[in-house]
Protein backbone atom coordinates (compact mmCIF):
# COMPACT_ATOMS: atom_id res chain seq x y z
CA UNK A 1 0.00 0.00 0.00
CA UNK A 2 1.28 3.89 -1.21
CA UNK A 3 2.59 5.31 1.87
CA UNK A 4 2.37 9.09 1.85
CA UNK A 5 3.61 11.91 3.67
CA UNK A 6 1.38 14.83 4.78
CA UNK A 7 1.27 18.46 5.11
CA UNK A 8 -1.27 20.62 5.60
CA UNK A 9 -2.30 24.44 6.58
CA UNK A 10 -4.49 25.76 8.24
CA UNK A 11 -5.31 29.51 8.09
CA UNK A 12 -6.94 31.29 11.84
CA UNK A 13 -7.89 35.03 11.41
CA UNK A 14 -9.11 36.92 15.05
CA UNK A 15 -8.06 35.34 18.05
CA UNK A 16 -8.85 31.30 17.99
CA UNK A 17 -5.57 30.68 19.79
CA UNK A 18 -6.91 29.82 23.05
CA UNK A 19 -9.05 26.44 22.02
CA UNK A 20 -6.31 25.50 19.43
CA UNK A 21 -3.18 25.80 22.56
CA UNK A 22 -5.76 23.97 25.30
CA UNK A 23 -5.70 20.70 22.11
CA UNK A 24 -2.49 21.37 21.19
CA UNK A 25 -1.15 21.37 24.80
CA UNK A 26 -3.44 19.01 26.34
CA UNK A 27 -4.56 20.76 28.87
CA UNK A 28 -8.15 19.44 29.12
CA UNK A 29 -8.95 16.81 31.03
CA UNK A 30 -11.89 14.95 28.60
CA UNK A 31 -11.84 15.89 24.89
CA UNK A 32 -15.56 14.62 23.85
CA UNK A 33 -15.32 16.08 20.68
CA UNK A 34 -12.13 14.11 19.94
CA UNK A 35 -12.89 10.12 21.09
CA UNK A 36 -9.45 8.98 18.88
CA UNK A 37 -6.98 11.12 21.71
CA UNK A 38 -6.24 8.29 24.36
CA UNK A 39 -5.35 10.41 27.48
CA UNK A 40 -3.49 7.48 29.06
CA UNK A 41 -0.72 8.02 26.04
CA UNK A 42 -0.80 11.76 26.64
CA UNK A 43 2.60 11.26 28.84
CA UNK A 44 3.98 9.67 25.05
CA UNK A 45 3.85 13.38 23.44
CA UNK A 46 6.91 15.49 22.63
CA UNK A 47 7.67 19.04 21.61
CA UNK A 48 10.33 19.86 18.91
CA UNK A 49 9.72 23.28 19.95
CA UNK A 50 8.14 24.14 23.25
CA UNK A 51 5.93 27.22 23.91
CA UNK A 52 6.76 30.37 25.17
CA UNK A 53 3.94 31.22 27.77
CA UNK A 54 0.27 31.45 26.31
CA UNK A 55 -0.17 30.97 22.17
CA UNK A 56 -1.71 34.34 21.93
CA UNK A 57 0.95 36.27 23.88
CA UNK A 58 3.77 34.98 21.89
CA UNK A 59 1.22 35.72 18.63
CA UNK A 60 0.63 39.04 19.56
CA UNK A 61 4.31 40.02 20.92
CA UNK A 62 5.90 39.10 17.54
CA UNK A 63 3.17 40.99 15.63
CA UNK A 64 4.39 44.15 17.99
CA UNK A 65 8.12 43.34 17.32
CA UNK A 66 7.90 43.52 13.98
CA UNK A 67 5.65 46.79 14.07
CA UNK A 68 2.89 45.10 11.87
CA UNK A 69 -0.64 46.52 11.54
CA UNK A 70 -3.44 44.43 11.72
CA UNK A 71 -6.85 44.63 10.22
CA UNK A 72 -10.16 42.16 11.65
CA UNK A 73 -9.47 39.26 8.42
CA UNK A 74 -5.32 39.36 9.01
CA UNK A 75 -3.90 36.19 9.61
CA UNK A 76 -2.51 36.04 12.97
CA UNK A 77 -1.55 32.12 12.97
CA UNK A 78 -0.72 28.99 10.92
CA UNK A 79 -1.56 25.95 12.20
CA UNK A 80 0.34 23.05 10.67
CA UNK A 81 -0.35 19.69 10.23
CA UNK A 82 2.47 16.96 9.43
CA UNK A 83 2.35 13.36 9.39
CA UNK A 84 2.19 10.00 7.18
CA UNK A 85 0.06 7.23 6.20
CA UNK A 86 -1.03 4.92 9.32
CA UNK A 87 1.33 2.21 7.57
CA UNK A 88 4.25 4.45 7.47
CA UNK A 89 4.23 4.48 11.20
CA UNK A 90 3.76 0.62 12.19
CA UNK A 91 6.62 -1.04 13.74
CA UNK A 92 8.87 2.08 13.93
CA UNK A 93 10.38 2.82 17.37
CA UNK A 94 9.78 6.14 19.54
CA UNK A 95 13.45 7.05 18.35
CA UNK A 96 12.31 6.79 14.58
CA UNK A 97 8.94 8.42 15.25
CA UNK A 98 11.02 11.66 16.70
CA UNK A 99 13.24 11.05 13.98
CA UNK A 100 10.39 11.21 11.38
CA UNK A 101 8.96 14.46 12.97
CA UNK A 102 12.43 16.51 13.36
CA UNK A 103 13.48 16.48 10.03
CA UNK A 104 9.74 17.39 8.69
CA UNK A 105 10.22 20.12 11.68
CA UNK A 106 13.71 21.02 10.26
CA UNK A 107 12.01 21.85 7.16
CA UNK A 108 9.54 24.16 8.44
CA UNK A 109 12.03 26.19 10.40
CA UNK A 110 14.24 26.70 7.67
CA UNK A 111 11.05 28.18 5.67
CA UNK A 112 8.75 29.72 8.31
CA UNK A 113 12.21 31.31 10.86
CA UNK A 114 12.44 29.72 14.32
CA UNK A 115 11.99 32.98 15.64
CA UNK A 116 8.27 32.85 14.31
CA UNK A 117 7.14 29.14 15.74
CA UNK A 118 4.79 29.26 18.68
CA UNK A 119 5.20 25.78 18.99
CA UNK A 120 5.86 22.32 17.55
CA UNK A 121 4.34 18.96 19.36
CA UNK A 122 3.94 15.66 18.16
CA UNK A 123 0.93 13.92 19.23
CA UNK A 124 1.27 10.09 19.85
CA UNK A 125 -2.16 9.95 21.79
CA UNK A 126 -4.15 9.42 18.81
CA UNK A 127 -4.21 6.90 16.11
CA UNK A 128 -1.39 8.13 14.02
CA UNK A 129 1.36 10.00 15.62
CA UNK A 130 1.23 13.59 13.94
CA UNK A 131 2.87 16.68 14.58
CA UNK A 132 0.82 20.10 14.51
CA UNK A 133 4.03 23.10 14.25
CA UNK A 134 2.28 26.43 14.95
CA UNK A 135 3.82 29.90 13.56
CA UNK A 136 3.11 33.35 12.97
CA UNK A 137 3.47 34.49 9.20
CA UNK A 138 6.05 37.08 8.72
CA UNK A 139 8.22 37.79 6.10
CA UNK A 140 11.63 38.20 6.12
CA UNK A 141 11.41 41.90 5.88
CA UNK A 142 8.66 41.94 9.04
CA UNK A 143 5.33 42.18 7.26
CA UNK A 144 2.43 39.87 8.50
CA UNK A 145 1.62 38.41 5.17
CA UNK A 146 0.45 34.59 5.07
CA UNK A 147 -0.56 34.85 1.40
CA UNK A 148 2.96 35.89 0.69
CA UNK A 149 4.50 32.87 2.86
CA UNK A 150 1.76 29.87 2.12
CA UNK A 151 0.49 31.57 -2.04
CA UNK A 152 -1.86 30.54 -4.19
CA UNK A 153 -3.44 26.84 -4.79
CA UNK A 154 0.04 26.75 -7.23
CA UNK A 155 2.35 27.72 -4.41
CA UNK A 156 0.98 25.13 -1.97
CA UNK A 157 1.31 22.25 -4.54
CA UNK A 158 4.87 23.72 -4.82
CA UNK A 159 5.31 23.48 -0.84
CA UNK A 160 4.06 19.77 -1.25
CA UNK A 161 6.78 18.97 -3.69
CA UNK A 162 9.48 20.60 -2.05
CA UNK A 163 8.40 18.81 1.58
CA UNK A 164 8.52 15.17 -0.50
CA UNK A 165 11.72 15.97 -1.91
CA UNK A 166 12.97 16.70 1.65
CA UNK A 167 11.44 13.28 3.34
CA UNK A 168 11.94 11.43 0.49
CA UNK A 169 15.83 11.65 0.90
CA UNK A 170 15.57 9.98 4.16
CA UNK A 171 12.76 8.04 3.49
CA UNK A 172 12.68 6.90 0.06
CA UNK A 173 9.54 4.92 -0.02
CA UNK A 174 7.37 8.09 0.64
CA UNK A 175 5.48 8.93 -2.13
CA UNK A 176 4.24 12.39 -3.06
CA UNK A 177 0.33 12.37 -2.72
CA UNK A 178 -1.67 12.99 -5.70
CA UNK A 179 -2.36 16.95 -6.48
CA UNK A 180 -5.65 18.75 -4.98
CA UNK A 181 -5.60 20.68 -8.59
CA UNK A 182 -5.06 17.94 -10.55
CA UNK A 183 -8.51 16.54 -8.46
CA UNK A 184 -10.15 19.42 -7.96
CA UNK A 185 -10.98 18.20 -4.09
CA UNK A 186 -10.55 19.65 -0.76
CA UNK A 187 -8.98 17.66 1.98
CA UNK A 188 -11.90 17.40 4.34
CA UNK A 189 -10.13 17.52 7.66
CA UNK A 190 -10.11 14.90 10.01
CA UNK A 191 -11.79 16.70 12.51
CA UNK A 192 -15.35 17.14 10.22
CA UNK A 193 -15.71 13.14 10.58
CA UNK A 194 -15.06 13.06 14.35
CA UNK A 195 -17.55 16.05 14.53
CA UNK A 196 -20.33 14.07 12.46
CA UNK A 197 -19.89 10.76 14.89
CA UNK A 198 -20.01 13.03 17.71
CA UNK A 199 -23.16 14.86 17.06
CA UNK A 200 -24.75 11.60 15.24
CA UNK A 201 -24.09 10.19 18.71
CA UNK A 202 -25.63 12.72 20.51
CA UNK A 203 -28.78 13.04 17.89
CA UNK A 204 -29.18 9.50 19.01
CA UNK A 205 -29.44 10.26 22.90
CA UNK A 206 -31.24 13.24 22.13
CA UNK A 207 -34.00 10.99 20.62
CA UNK A 208 -33.91 8.57 23.00
CA UNK A 209 -34.71 10.84 25.87
CA UNK A 210 -39.22 10.50 24.42
CA UNK A 211 -39.32 6.51 24.95
CA UNK A 212 -39.30 7.10 28.46
CA UNK A 213 -42.44 9.66 28.86
CA UNK A 214 -44.62 8.70 30.96
CA UNK A 215 -47.53 10.16 32.94
CA UNK A 216 -45.26 11.53 36.17
CA UNK A 217 -41.95 12.14 34.08
CA UNK A 218 -43.13 13.72 30.53
CA UNK A 219 -42.85 17.62 31.36
CA UNK A 220 -39.35 16.66 32.42
CA UNK A 221 -38.39 14.55 29.97
CA UNK A 222 -40.14 16.96 27.82
CA UNK A 223 -37.41 19.64 29.19
CA UNK A 224 -34.84 17.82 29.20
CA UNK A 225 -34.88 16.67 25.39
CA UNK A 226 -35.30 20.31 24.58
CA UNK A 227 -32.17 21.30 26.63
CA UNK A 228 -30.10 18.92 24.64
CA UNK A 229 -31.47 20.16 21.51
CA UNK A 230 -30.79 23.31 22.14
CA UNK A 231 -26.97 22.67 23.08
CA UNK A 232 -26.97 20.41 19.77
CA UNK A 233 -28.59 22.57 16.95
CA UNK A 234 -25.71 25.53 17.18
CA UNK A 235 -23.47 22.71 16.78
CA UNK A 236 -25.15 20.99 14.12
CA UNK A 237 -25.72 24.90 12.11
CA UNK A 238 -21.81 25.06 12.57
CA UNK A 239 -21.10 21.68 11.21
CA UNK A 240 -23.49 22.39 8.18
CA UNK A 241 -21.50 25.53 7.32
CA UNK A 242 -18.64 23.75 7.38
CA UNK A 243 -19.29 21.48 5.17
CA UNK A 244 -20.34 23.55 2.32
CA UNK A 245 -16.89 24.47 1.56
CA UNK A 246 -16.06 20.80 1.26
CA UNK A 247 -19.35 19.75 -1.10
CA UNK A 248 -17.40 19.24 -4.36
CA UNK A 249 -14.82 16.48 -2.41
CA UNK A 250 -18.19 14.45 -0.44
CA UNK A 251 -20.17 14.33 -3.89
CA UNK A 252 -17.13 12.56 -5.09
CA UNK A 253 -16.57 10.79 -2.12
CA UNK A 254 -19.30 8.99 -2.49
CA UNK A 255 -19.89 8.50 -5.99
CA UNK A 256 -16.37 6.71 -5.05
CA UNK A 257 -18.62 4.67 -2.64
CA UNK A 258 -20.98 3.68 -4.22
CA UNK A 259 -18.30 1.90 -7.05
CA UNK A 260 -16.71 0.57 -4.36
CA UNK A 261 -19.26 -1.27 -3.14
CA UNK A 262 -20.37 -2.49 -6.48
CA UNK A 263 -16.42 -3.78 -6.90
CA UNK A 264 -16.60 -5.19 -3.62
CA UNK A 265 -20.24 -7.21 -4.80
CA UNK A 266 -18.46 -8.45 -7.88
CA UNK A 267 -15.17 -9.96 -5.64
CA UNK A 268 -12.77 -6.81 -6.08
CA UNK A 269 -11.18 -5.65 -3.15
CA UNK A 270 -9.74 -2.16 -4.27
CA UNK A 271 -8.34 0.39 -2.13
CA UNK A 272 -11.50 -0.03 -0.09
CA UNK A 273 -10.00 0.77 3.27
CA UNK A 274 -9.33 4.82 2.88
CA UNK A 275 -12.18 5.60 1.05
CA UNK A 276 -14.94 3.04 2.68
CA UNK A 277 -14.11 5.70 6.09
CA UNK A 278 -15.79 8.11 4.77
CA UNK A 279 -18.81 6.42 3.69
CA UNK A 280 -19.20 6.62 7.20
CA UNK A 281 -19.67 10.42 6.50
CA UNK A 282 -22.38 9.30 4.58
CA UNK A 283 -24.42 7.66 7.35
CA UNK A 284 -24.14 9.94 9.82
CA UNK A 285 -25.02 12.72 7.72
CA UNK A 286 -27.97 10.99 6.94
CA UNK A 287 -28.46 9.93 10.91
CA UNK A 288 -28.72 13.52 11.27
CA UNK A 289 -30.87 14.52 8.68
CA UNK A 290 -33.02 12.30 9.52
CA UNK A 291 -33.36 13.52 13.26
CA UNK A 292 -33.89 16.92 11.78
CA UNK A 293 -36.98 15.91 9.85
CA UNK A 294 -38.47 14.44 13.09
CA UNK A 295 -37.90 17.44 14.96
CA UNK A 296 -41.52 19.10 15.61
CA UNK A 297 -41.65 22.24 13.50
CA UNK A 298 -42.84 24.21 16.42
CA UNK A 299 -39.97 22.82 18.56
CA UNK A 300 -36.91 23.49 15.90
CA UNK A 301 -38.57 26.93 15.64
CA UNK A 302 -38.50 27.75 19.18
CA UNK A 303 -34.74 26.41 19.37
CA UNK A 304 -34.13 28.73 16.11
CA UNK A 305 -35.84 31.78 17.19
CA UNK A 306 -33.48 31.49 21.15
CA UNK A 307 -30.48 31.19 18.92
CA UNK A 308 -31.27 34.02 17.01
CA UNK A 309 -31.69 35.95 19.98
CA UNK A 310 -28.42 34.79 21.86
CA UNK A 311 -26.95 36.19 18.46
CA UNK A 312 -28.07 39.39 19.01
CA UNK A 313 -26.87 39.45 22.85
CA UNK A 314 -23.58 38.60 22.15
Amino acid sequence: MPQHAILRFAKHKGNPARPLEAHHERQKDQYASNPDINTAKSVYNFHIVKPEGRYYQFIQSRIEQAGCRTRKDSTRFVDTLITASPEFFKGKPPKEIQAFFQRASDFLIQRVGRENIVSAVVHMDEKTPHLHLTFVPLTKDNRLCAKEILGNRVDLSHWQDDFHAHMVQAYPDLERGESAQKTGRKHIPTRLFKQAVSLSKQAATIEKVPDGINPLNGTKKKEEALGLLKRWFPQMENFSGQLKKYKVTIDDLLAENKKLEARAKAGESGKMKDTMERAKLESELHNMRRFLERIPADVLEQVKQEQQKNRRQR
